[in-house]
């Protein structure tokens, strides 16, 4: 197998947490990136990875994650953009901070990541972003219309970035309901209660990590611009 060099963003938990695993066990070099850096050390020394504190809504903070991996690994293959937040609300509610928010980490943070790491891909000739989207990236549903909103945006700014790029490769990873920690971040109380008790349909973060990892392993001839993971009765 061909190892990369993988970055992580949001890897503390969830689909991050699941994805890192996932890479280190099939041999890439990764690189785990979040705010929460008691996290990342036990993480990191149980995967053998790189880690550095990130705040995806700060270009310094992410410049700076991008910088210290290509300093340790001498190139990035790939960027994993899967940092996110989900505190949905009905739109009356006026949660404008929360609306904020979203944008900060779900659009900006995203946006941060590619500034960081395409001029070393440009540079390189090549490169992979893979950008974490969502089903709610095609449909939108009550109380979700914000979050639906910056994850339309990751599509139409990653198909952007596919259209302009010879070099580099973009993949959009669209999950349904996924088991993770995404609901915690859920203040409105009959909403988070709503949410949660939809999890027995829910996929587990594994299943994402998954297609990620067969995303990445594909060579560039096979087509992977999207990827789409809906619940199941299953979970």
């Amino acid at each position: 197998m061909n190892s990369k060099v993988v970055l992580v963003t949001g890897a503390s938990s969830g689909i991050g947490e699941a994805t890192a695993r996932r890479l280190a066990a099939a041999g890439h070099q990764v690189f785990l990136g979040a705010r929460r850096i008691d996290r990342l050390v036990a993480i990191g020394k149980e995967i053998g990875s790189g880690h550095r504190e990130l705040d995806v809504t700060s270009l310094e903070s992410m410049q700076e994650f991008v910088a210290a991996a290509h300093d340790q690994h001498g190139r990035i293959d790939v960027l994993v953009n899967n940092a996110g937040v989900m505190p949905l609300s009905m739109v009356e509610a006026l949660r404008v901070d929360e609306w904020n928010q979203m944008i900060d980490v779900n659009l900006r943070g995203v946006l941060h990541g590619i500034a960081a790491v395409l001029p070393i891909m440009r540079d390189q000739r090549s490169g992979h972003i893979v950008n974490i989207s969502s089903v709610s990236g095609l449909r939108v549903d009550p109380t979700a219309a914000v979050y639906s909103a910056t994850k339309f945006a990751v599509r139409a700014l990653s198909e952007g970035l596919r259209q302009e790029s010879r070099d580099i490769r973009v993949t959009v990873v669209s999950p349904g309901l996924t088991r993770s920690e995404l609901t915690d971040g859920i203040n409105d109380t009959d909403v988070r209660s709503a949410v949660r008790g939809q999890m027995d349909i829910a996929i587990p973060a594994t299943a994402i990590a998954d297609a990620i990892n067969y995303a990445i392993d594909q060579p560039a001839e096979v087509d992977v611009n999207e990827l789409v993971i809906r619940p199941t009765a299953q979970g």
